[in-house]
């Protein structure tokens, strides 16, 4: 069936959004059950220490307490997706503040609280390597003395703290930068930054013999049920994971997180445990943050701004422990790049262990940060060509038939577009008060190819069910699979039902994350609604005397072409419920790239189906305070063709927000021994209502090889890719120089003017 425009789509009205609005929604800190016990834990509260003693007598002589567990009573398994580096609880040594030593049950949370507090353990503290970068020195003590001897990806390049190391190279860097008419180098740095998705991550579990159902707030129900089999040493086929509903995540509810030590005490107190964080264990506890980067870029070029040569060298935080972050520092290699034309590569990064909170998948996990660096540098560049930072763009972004970093060939691409649509909303040329400027950024991201499978049951009335692995984290892409069912076989979404995630019910899928759902699920799902639609026009030619070439399906029903009268429902054909349909589509294969001068291949060497944006930032800055205030972001985006414009128009306004919010306000501050100093929402600002700007939205549809269902791309993690990046450039204007530490809050601003003002 030939796809309708965005414009012909109708709009239609999301399954959960009834029980959102109205608070009757039940997410998992709402569960309950019959004789359950509540879970806390005892954390390490050392950035850094050998662990001498555990003493848990007292914690378990308590009254009220069920269950007690240490690593001392679970199987010596390490987990943590590329690198195994890391048990359930801490055994030997406490790496970050956060890590979990001990996990308690008891009747009451109160109970549970005081007998964790009665814990014993005799600490030996450790030297705390808190500066990622002199991590890297040969003298620094290592987080991991052991590094050498865990399991881990051939492709994981590790050496002393650092976890991982990638290059891309291409051309010869040497020679194009000694040709170069200008040559510029620039240094910025970002700070670590957090997810804070409003739900607490929450988890139940509960125990039915050797088998155990577990409930939790997480992205990845399937990668959570591999960890919880894995660490626990039991068959998945033994582990369900049922994702209620999902109050946010932004990715920091990716990887497995807690389900494993909630069963663990499950198991030992013989009934089901609940365990729900409060905000500041969101904070310390979670291994999921935004890492910290100092970004060092240096770009050669023509007198008419042409891009011969770029080098870079990218030094990451990966804090403690792998987790699923091991590709953070190739992602963020090929960031450095950008979506330029650029003949004479040199990239390299480095994912540094540190004795502070791991860091992982966080929105675009890497790309904000460097994009910030990057676009700030191209504007840089500019001011040293005489050009305008937007005229400098037009002469060197990516085209149709250009070769990326890696060697691929692009085909069509939106990008230059992207530009011209943003400068165009936001009135680039318009002169504007002194204290007010205008800046302007572009980025990319590529879509994520994954295998994954759908089911759809009809029933005898007509009505179906679709059965899903994908998980709904709030951006509505789930909740669009019955519109896209219904186009496919002429029916309603509202004839549909949604049964999903639950690991017990669906095919295996990534999860909710890499702005993935529609790309991938959404294939799967389509491929099973053709098996249905095949189904239904076999049964119906039969029925009818007809040829299936003669048909159609509408308004729930298969008819003659021409013939309205000639049609019987969707309902008598399904009969008692006997048509079912399958699927999972065919995964698109990566472009072809020449990686060979790329160390620490683990996959995007090559962005498939890429995500183009351009986003315009209006800002006002007071000089004497270094406030700024954002008036308005213009973003354009190539995401492919849209399917649901006010859910994708949604994305790119809370992308924009979190944007802002990652521009000048939020960042993880931290002591000298790398404890956190804002672990709340008093000090962590996060921008509400009040402070978010007008955002205008419009999308460039380009027809794109590789792309997702009906040419969709991803849509969820680009928009918040270089927001930062265009409200600094329009700072910049505003204060004569750049501001080169992320968040940009109001000290920084105003001594990045006094500088300037010298």
């Amino acid at each position: 069936m030939a796809a309708r425009t965005t414009a012909e789509r109708p709009r239609f009205i999301r399954p959960d959004g009834k029980e959102k609005v109205t608070g009757v929604g039940r997410y998992t800190a709402d569960l309950s059950a019959t004789g359950m016990a509540h879970a806390r834990f005892r954390y390490a509260d050392h950035p850094h220490a050998r662990i001498l003693r555990i003493d848990t007598a007292k914690a378990r002589a308590l009254p009220g307490v069920v269950g007690v567990v240490t690593q001392a009573d679970l199987p010596d398994v390490r987990f943590g997706g590329l690198t195994q580096d890391r048990t359930l609880f801490a055994k030997d040594v406490v790496r970050f503040e956060g890590e979990i030593v001990a996990g308690v049950a008891a009747l009451t949370e109160e109970i549970a609280a005081e007998a964790a507090a009665l814990i014993e353990v005799d600490y030996e503290p450790q030297p705390a390597v808190t500066d990622f970068v002199a991590a890297m020195d040969p003298e620094s003590p290592l987080v991991h003395p052991d590094w050498a001897s865990y399991d881990r990806d051939e492709n994981m390049v590790a050496n002393g703290n650092t976890i991982a190391s990638h290059t891309i190279v291409k051309g010869d860097t040497d020679a194009a930068m000694a040709g170069a008419d200008v040559v510029l180098k620039s240094r910025y740095e970002s700070d670590a930054s957090q997810g804070v998705p409003i739900e607490p991550r929450a988890v139940l579990a509960e125990w039915r013999g050797d088998e155990v159902t577990i409930w939790s707030s997480t992205q990845v129900p399937y990668a959570a049920r591999s960890g919880v089999a894995q660490t626990l040493q039991i068959p998945e086929a033994n582990v369900r994971v049922v994702v209620p509903l999902l109050g946010g995540g932004f990715g920091a509810k990716c990887d497995l997180h807690f389900e494993a030590q909630v069963a663990a005490l499950a198991r030992a107190a013989r009934r089901p445990v609940r365990l729900v964080f409060s905000r500041e264990e969101e904070f310390r506890a979670i291994a999921q943050r935004r890492e910290g980067i100092v970004m060092e870029i240096e770009t050669g070029a023509t007198k008419d701004g042409r891009l011969v040569a770029r080098r870079a060298r990218l030094i990451l935080d990966k804090g403690a422990y792998c987790g699923e972050g091991g590709f953070l520092g190739q992602m963020a290699a090929m960031q450095a790049c950008g979506p330029y034309q650029i003949d004479n590569i040199s990239v390299e990064s480095f994912l540094n262990y540190t004795n502070q909170q791991p860091s992982g998948s966080v929105r675009a996990p890497t790309a904000p940060q460097v994009c910030w660096a990057l676009e700030q540098h191209m504007d840089e560049l500019a001011g040293e060509l005489g050009l305008d930072p937007v005229e400098l763009r037009r002469r060197t972004l990516i085209e149709g038939g250009a070769e990326g970093p890696t060697r691929q060939v692009f085909d069509e691409i939106g990008i230059k577009q992207t530009l011209e649509r943003a400068v165009e909303m936001i009135g680039y040329d318009r002169e504007l008060p002194e204290d007010e400027a205008i800046g302007v950024a572009v980025g990319w991201w590529p879509c994520m190819p994954a295998p994954s499978g759908a089911y759809i049951h009809l029933n005898g009335d007509g009505s179906g069910t679709i059965v899903t692995g994908a998980q709904e984290n709030g951006s509505g892409a789930v909740m669009a699979m019955p519109a896209f069912v219904a186009e496919e076989l002429g029916m309603s979404p509202e004839d549909f039902t949604l049964l999903y995630q639950d690991t017990a019910a669906a095919n295996w899928d990534m999860g909710s994350c890499g702005s993935q759902t529609t790309f991938n699920s959404g294939r799967a799902i389509l491929a099973a609604a053709t098996d249905v639609r095949d189904q239904l026009l076999d049964a119906a030619a039969a029925e009818l005397e007809a040829d299936r070439e003669d048909l159609e399906l509408a308004d729930g029903s298969v008819r003659v072409k021409g013939s309205p009268d000639r049609a019987v429902s969707v309902a008598d054909l399904a009969g008692a419920g006997t048509i079912h349909g399958k699927g999972s589509g065919e995964v698109p294969e990566a472009p072809a790239g020449d990686t060979g001068g790329c160390v620490g291949r683990l996959g995007n060497e090559t962005f498939l189906a890429p995500q183009l944006i351009t986003q315009a930032a209006h800002v006002k800055v007071d000089r004497g305070t270094g406030v700024v205030r954002v008036l308005k972001v213009a973003a354009a985006h190539d995401s492919g063709m849209i399917l649901n414009r006010l859910g994708a128009d949604g994305q790119v306004t809370g992308g924009v927000v979190m944007g802002v919010g990652l521009a000048l306000s939020e960042g993880t501050m931290l002591d000298d021994e790398g404890r956190q100093k804002n672990p709340h929402l008093l000090d962590y600002k996060l921008v509400t209502c009040s402070d978010a700007p007008e955002i205008e939205v419009d999308w460039v549809e380009i027809p794109t090889k590789g792309a997702g269902p009906r040419g969709t791309k991803g849509v969820g993690e680009p928009p918040q890719v270089p927001t930062a990046a265009a409200i600094a450039n329009a700072i910049a204007k505003v204060v004569g120089t750049h501001v080169r530490q992320l968040p940009m809050t109001p000290e920084r601003v105003w001594a990045a003017s006094r500088d300037a003002r010298r």
